[in-house]
């Protein structure tokens, strides 16, 4: 498990997790086939008319539950009731709460459904402060970020630049959860990536979420989810580097110098992890 070996968090979905309207039970299936795991939206994805035959959905056209996370609404509205409510009649128990903002609504959470294993979305600004808080608590196994509901709750109209790269703010925003869920060791998702048909993009934010510690990325479009493997795994050069450093390690004592570099075990610890990933990057489908 990936996700245990990265953050010490029992969490081990991705790296493509592909999202699906809870409300379109014609795409659930072949969502799990493309994808790595499945998150059934019953938030931003469903028009309020809809979210009852959203939940009905859920329940009557099950997806294996070891590998779908279902997002609810936030807490304090009718619907985060009713989502709850819905979600006790099923075997789903990974659990997106969208717009977390307090440790109270993850307890809510918790107190509706005992065993929920949480991942607190941290999309506003006061969810962003509060991820240390979301990341220390015993039912959550994993924080995402979001940046289009974040520049919303500043009051402002863009989350990229003319260039098409994430504002200041945002990038402040995905490094402050990142290092929230870092310290705490529970997994990072990284948020989605809007322009579909922008594919070199998002390599390139995937190659960077993979890099810098985060367990997935979450996709909005099947056609997301190669580019999103492609960029978690590591190339060839990278694993023979790694198990090359790894064998010179053997009867090292402390620091020693491999190839002109000084090794210690931070670097030993990175050529652990890439070949914990390229392990685990197999599609086994």
């Amino acid at each position: 498990m990936l996700g245990c070996i990265v953050t010490g968090a029992a969490f081990d979905l991705g790296p493509a997790i592909l999202f699906v309207p809870a409300d379109r039970p014609d795409r659930f299936d072949k969502a799990a086939a493309r994808a790595d795991a499945v998150i059934l939206d019953l938030e931003d994805a469903v028009a309020p008319a809809d979210k009852p035959a959203a939940r009905r959905a859920i329940a009557d056209h099950p997806l294996d539950p070891s590998r779908t996370v279902v997002r609810i609404d936030p807490a304090g509205t009718v619907e985060f009731d009713d989502d709850v409510a819905a979600l006790a009649d099923t075997d789903y128990r990974t659990v997106m709460l969208a717009k977390t903002e307090t440790t109270a609504a993850l307890d809510r959470l918790v107190d509706a459904i005992p065993d929920v294993r949480i991942i607190a979305l941290c999309e506003t600004a006061a969810g962003v402060v509060q991820a240390p808080a979301f990341a220390a608590h015993p039912a959550v196994v994993a924080l995402m970020w979001g940046s289009e509901d974040l520049i919303a709750s500043l009051g402002g109209t863009s989350s990229r630049g003319a260039d098409g790269r994430y504002r200041d703010v945002v990038r402040q925003a995905r490094s402050s959860v990142l290092l929230a869920a870092g310290a705490a060791g529970v997994a990072a998702i990284d948020a989605v990536h809007l322009d579909i048909d922008d594919l070199d993009g998002l390599a390139d934010e995937a190659a960077d979420a993979a890099a810098v510690g985060c367990i997935a990325s979450a996709c909005i479009h099947p056609g997301q989810v190669p580019t999103v493997r492609a960029a978690y795994r590591p190339d060839p050069r990278s694993v023979e580097a790694a198990r090359t450093l790894l064998d010179a390690a053997v009867g090292a004592a402390g620091v020693f110098r491999h190839e002109g570099r000084m090794v210690d075990e931070p670097l030993l610890r990175h050529a652990r992890l890439v070949l914990a990933r390229a392990q685990m990057s197999v599609d086994p489908r």
